[in-house]
């Protein structure tokens, strides 16, 4: 008698061997997210933010508000993408950097760089339609200043591309407040030259304990250049300079004592580690100074808000009173 051979059944799929398209879309979404910097567009925006609000004696028009807030994130999230862009090479090498998406192949090169379009495209056409064209050309030269200039050049070609490059960096609250005014007021330099004054000695931080990468990669910054020593001078007067600069919102009347109070507090704590690290250096003390001047700039603009609203309400008690 002839065997019968018994049917091989094929395997089937089954809903645990289907593909998932939505964990790899989440994964293939916060690759892009990484490409805006979050954390560092985050503050980036909430200075832009408080100078929204610092622009107006009541609340900002929403429409100003919401609009200006998105294409000046827009437009941070692109720059941040260009300087991946730019950057790669070195972030290969760098441990900081070398998880980033470019570096370990998750996204590619044209994908980041037409996802940098995107974001610049809409936030021009956002903050020129939406809210004026002031925001959108400061917002523009802006882009270009951080994404090209300091990244392409300065950054490579001299130990002062924190202190140059830094104006970039400095200009949302700038551009917070012509949202909302159309226009550029003495308050709104003010509130641009104190980050002016912090990022150095913010950078200049973690270039300390960084300053091995930062050489392998011939990134001239100064610890690199000139040495730790003179880097650590650099952070203190800097931030002596930042401590006098931030008490000028009180004697221009810009706020009151609570303000003049916090910033005072702030400053010292800054100042405090600034001569630690320059007395007594360890790459502790520089991740230390690097994260407290983190928080350090996110708390003197809540303060400067916090008292904006203080001394208007004070303002208005006598009329509702009477």
């Amino acid at each position: 008698m002839n065997r019968i051979e018994p049917v091989r059944m094929k395997p089937t799929a089954s809903a645990v061997d289907a593909p998932t398209p939505r964990p790899r879309l989440a994964l293939r979404a916060r690759e892009y997210l990484a490409l805006t910097k979050p954390r560092v567009v985050a503050l980036i925006v909430f200075t832009a933010v408080v100078g929204m609000f610092l622009a107006t004696p009541g609340l900002p028009p929403l429409g100003a508000l919401v609009l200006g807030t998105l294409g000046i994130a827009l437009a941070a999230g692109s720059a941040a993408a260009v300087n991946h862009i730019l950057d790669q090479r070195a972030d290969a090498v760098m441990a900081r950097t070398r998880a980033r998406p470019l570096p370990t192949g998750h996204l590619t090169t044209r994908a980041a760089a037409v996802f940098a379009a995107v974001l610049g495209a809409l936030s021009m056409a956002i903050l020129a339609l939406g809210v004026n064209w002031l925001t959108a050309v400061l917002t523009f030269v802006s882009l270009i200043g951080y994404s090209f200039i300091y990244t392409v050049w300065l950054k490579h070609s001299t130990p002062q591309n924190i202190v140059i490059g830094g104006a970039a960096g400095a200009a949302p609250p700038i551009l917070g407040w012509t949202a909302i005014t159309g226009e550029v007021a003495p308050d709104a330099l003010l509130l641009f030259l104190i980050v002016f004054l912090w990022t150095p000695p913010h950078f200049w931080a973690l270039a300390l304990y960084r300053a091995q990468e930062y050489a392998k990669v011939n990134i001239p910054m100064l610890p690199v250049i000139y040495g730790r020593e003179y880097t650590q001078l650099q952070i203190l007067l800097y931030t002596v300079m930042l401590a006098a600069v931030t008490l000028m919102p009180f004697a221009t009347r810009m706020s009151g004592l609570p303000y003049l109070a916090g910033a005072l507090v702030l400053n010292a704590g800054f100042l405090y580690y600034a001569w630690r690290l320059y007395r007594d250096y360890s790459d502790a003390l520089a991740r230390k100074t690097f994260r407290y001047s983190i928080h350090y700039l996110t708390l003197l603009f809540a303060l400067l808000l916090a008292d904006h609203y203080r001394l208007h309400i004070l303002k208005a008690l006598p009329a509702v009173t009477f």
